[in-house]
């Protein structure tokens, strides 16, 4: 998920314990790098955009002070977020990167913010869909495909994502019969 010229790379869960730490869902492959200690992230609205400061305008920023593993995602502290009542704050925030700070994909890889308006086709190649959106579940992400019949989810993985052509913007799905339907 983009906005404007930003990536989601991680959504703030919740508080944990009593020295600032939150919950962070990580939406990257690069946690290691992304909250490095000393690393920058944007604030964002829940819904994923960039969360200007009300004073100035500007876009907020967050350093990170300390990032662990937690589950299935990391606990991490943010520079000035030293207690619980501060960290509670952030409950629900998306955290973004600038894409020019972010490594491309690889050519088996795809950015989330490019799913949406994909044409979904079957390995055969005939239409099932266009793809309108996406949502993390524990278990990872599922597309949202628009179908004749309306809006179907699929998970994004290998057992159901046989290809995608980043250019030709069409992924290629082996889905059951009647998952569409």
């Amino acid at each position: 998920m983009t906005s404007g010229s930003s990536a989601v790379v991680g959504r703030v869960r919740r508080a944990h314990g009593i020295k600032g730490e939150v919950v962070v869902a990580l939406q990257t492959d690069a946690p290691d790098a992304i909250f490095a200690p000393g690393a920058r992230v944007l604030v964002g609205t829940p819904a994923g955009d960039l969360a200007p400061d009300p004073a100035s305008g500007t876009p907020r920023e967050l350093i990170v002070a300390t990032a662990r593993d937690f589950q299935d995602g990391l606990l991490v502290r943010f520079e000035g977020v030293v207690d619980r009542t501060t960290a509670e704050r952030w409950r629900g925030i998306t955290l973004l990167v600038p894409m020019d700070e972010l490594e491309p994909p690889a050519d088996d890889e795809v950015w989330v913010h490019e799913l949406p308006g994909m044409r979904a086709v079957d390995p055969q190649g005939a239409p099932l869909g266009e793809v309108r959106g996406s949502y993390e579940l524990p278990q990872g992400l599922v597309l949202e495909i628009e179908t004749a019949r309306g809006l179907r989810d699929v998970p994004f993985n290998d057992a159901f994502v046989v290809a995608f052509d980043r250019d030709a913007r069409v992924i290629t799905l082996d889905v059951p019969d009647g998952l569409l339907q």
